[in-house]
């Protein structure tokens, strides 16, 4: 849990024990190169709030799109947000989409960061 708090100090509850299960075996490089990385990927979720309410201003799935979900954003775009119900239904979700979307990020990061920088097994003298 050290690790966690020294690189990435801002994560809490759930996100914070899934990044640390992920960056628990690697080195202090692996864990800086993550920590870096992962911290420009990662979506906030009172962003993910805030385009979630630009519905009601006629401007529906810019969160979709914030979160990368192309798909869904056009249909919340041509639909209006499925006539504001889905839109609803993200204001009380918004939360459970940015860490579903943050979790995925963590996982994909940590396989970038491990085949990218190996760890260096110690040497013995």
């Amino acid at each position: 849990m050290s690790k966690i708090i020294k690189y990435l100090p801002e994560l809490q509850g759930d996100e914070q024990l899934t990044v640390a299960q992920i960056i628990t075996d690697m080195d202090e490089t692996q864990a800086a190169q993550f920590a870096n990385v992962y911290r420009q990927r990662r979506k906030d979720d009172t962003t993910v709030l805030m385009t979630t309410l630009l519905a009601f201003l006629g401007i529906a799935g810019v969160n979709r799109f914030y979160l990368g979900q192309v798909g869904m954003g056009l249909a919340y775009l041509l639909t209006v947000g499925f006539c504001l119900i889905g839109t609803l239904v993200d204001i009380f979700n918004y939360r459970s989409l940015t860490s579903s979307y943050n979790e995925k990020q963590a996982l994909e990061v940590g396989m970038l960061i491990r085949g990218a920088f190996p760890a260096v097994p110690p040497t013995e003298e």
